[in-house]
């Protein structure tokens, strides 16, 4: 199989499969993220799918899970999306799960039929970034949907049956508008109830619009202490039925896993000691700390 780079996966997919549906990202404009920034948008043929999956069939035993790439794999016609899926299951008779990248407005752009469809043919997996759940700072990162859009995007994926694996990312609201969006991206992923979510902490990757705006002296990035007084914010105003949560990102500066809102009280209990006695808790160096 031939990947054409660079490909990109979620942590949760360290070991599956990764198959381009799409190349690039249909949006490719969110002033954050350089991901894509070198790629031209295309969805991949049937002829060239297919090939790859027969490869991977006669190189490959025992594939469990497969993550449909690259950043806007939802948006390839339903129907070979569903002929990519129906035939990957054929292929590798030890296939659990199909999961893949789907941007808000993918999910909007598709009926709930067709997702149910999608949903039937095996995909069980969604992976939507929320990033933030302020109306002014999606609209300066440009993520082309506003918050009532996100909550409709994500509640629609549930309703159709998937289980949705949302990130945000701490820091994106800058120095300025940390508590505006960490009180806002707890209202959204409250309106939305996640099976899954994940903080990342921002990192401004170089020649991207807001690494200039950095550059520039328009944007500050909050230090570490800043990013903790945010997550905690965030959580006060979460209220979720049980969604797995994880910071176990490269870019964090601190390691948290439960369950919300189960675990809610306690994961608020060491935010507030990791920014009362910063030496009670260690955090993750600068050094370290990667995409």
């Amino acid at each position: 199989m031939r990947l054409e780079p660079p490909v990109f996966r979620p942590p949760s997919e360290a070991f599956s499969l990764i198959l381009q549906l799409t190349i690039g990202c249909r949006h490719n404009a969110c002033t954050f993220c350089g991901m894509y920034k070198g790629k031209k948008f295309r969805i991949k043929t049937w002829e060239e799918i297919k090939k790859d999956i027969d490869d991977c069939s006669r190189q490959m035993a025992g594939i469990r899970r497969v993550f449909l790439a690259d950043g806007d794999a939802l948006s390839a016609p339903t129907p070979l999306i569903l002929k990519t899926v129906f035939y990957l299951y054929k292929q590798f008779s030890d296939l659990e799960r199909v999961s893949m990248y789907a941007g808000p407005k993918d999910i909007l752009d598709k009926s709930l039929s067709e997702l149910e469809e999608i949903k039937f043919s095996g995909v069980s997996l969604l992976y939507l970034g929320v990033e933030s759940g302020n109306d002014e700072i999606l609209r300066a990162v440009h993520k082309g949907v506003n918050a009532r859009e996100m909550v409709e995007a994500g509640r629609k994926a549930l309703q159709a049956g998937f289980e949705v694996s949302v990130t945000i990312i701490n820091g994106l609201g800058g120095t300025d508008h940390w508590r505006r969006h960490a009180e806002d991206t707890g209202k959204v992923l409250s309106a939305i109830d996640p099976t899954y979510l994940g903080a990342l902490t921002l990192m401004v990757v170089p020649n991207t619009p807001l690494y200039r705006k950095v550059q520039q002296g328009e944007f500050k990035i909050p230090g570490s202490t800043g990013i903790l007084q945010e997550l905690k914010c965030m959580l006060e105003n979460l209220n979720l039925s049980h969604c797995i949560f994880r910071t176990n990102h490269a870019s964090n500066y601190l390691p948290l896993r439960g369950v919300l809102n189960k675990d809610k009280e306690d994961l608020i209990a060491i935010l507030e000691q990791a920014i009362t006695r910063p030496d009670a808790i260690p955090l993750r160096p600068e050094y370290s700390r990667g995409l």
